[in-house]
């Protein structure tokens, strides 16, 4: 087992089973499985990152008791792209300015489906999980210890398994690459603390 597959050495359905079981919640599985319906990928990609987040929370020891809720918002922090049309989803060249509008509704949409499902708190930490430690990300522009630790945790896990992963537009980076440009974003895009402890649970 190396290093840059380490995060992937169970099946998708696997890791997906084990989220879910994290989560506590029956609101979840209906949900996880109307975006399987849609887009599969975005959920494994969800599966992928809930493991990693949650990876990190047990590193940081801390907050225990949101660990069900932080696995609820990492698995469906992209429910929001279930009505971003395919083509745009899986487009191989770079995105047109209306295109990328839609693309970035996606965690304002995402929190407003948690809401309905009466996911109160869940919905927070999915508005804000493109948010950046510098306060350039969106939708709200927060920065610092002003977007929800959650979110922060997650941004880090996303960004990483976005890069390892093959996109349309690219192929997977290798583990060390993706390590080094999450650290180059270190109190820049992502919060240090969870940045710093990636390294120890991929």
């Amino acid at each position: 087992m190396t290093p840059a597959t380490s995060h992937r050495t169970i099946s998708g359905e696997a890791r997906l089973a084990a989220v879910l079981e994290q989560c506590d919640d029956d609101r979840i599985a209906p949900l996880a499985t109307a975006l399987a319906d849609g887009h599969r990928c975005v959920l494994e990609h969800g599966a992928a990152v809930a493991a990693l987040t949650l990876a990190m929370a047990a590193r940081a020891d801390d907050h225990a008791e949101r660990i069900p809720l932080l696995a609820r918002a990492a698995l469906l922090h992209d429910i929001g792209k279930r009505y971003i049309p395919g083509a745009v989803l899986d487009k191989p060249g770079a995105l047109v300015p209306h295109e990328r509008q839609v693309v970035e509704a996606h965690p304002t949409v995402g929190a407003a489906m948690l809401l309905e499902a009466g996911l109160v708190e869940e919905a927070a930490i999915v508005r804000h999980h493109h948010e950046r430690w510098d306060g350039a990300g969106y939708p709200d522009r927060l920065y610092g210890t002003a977007i929800p630790w959650e979110s922060r945790l997650i941004f880090v896990a996303d960004v990483y398994d976005a890069m390892t992963s093959d996109r349309p537009y690219r192929l997977a980076l290798s583990h060390d690459v993706a390590l080094a440009e999450v650290a180059a974003e270190a109190g820049r895009q992502l919060d240090p603390a969870p940045a710093w402890l990636l390294p120890e649970v991929v």
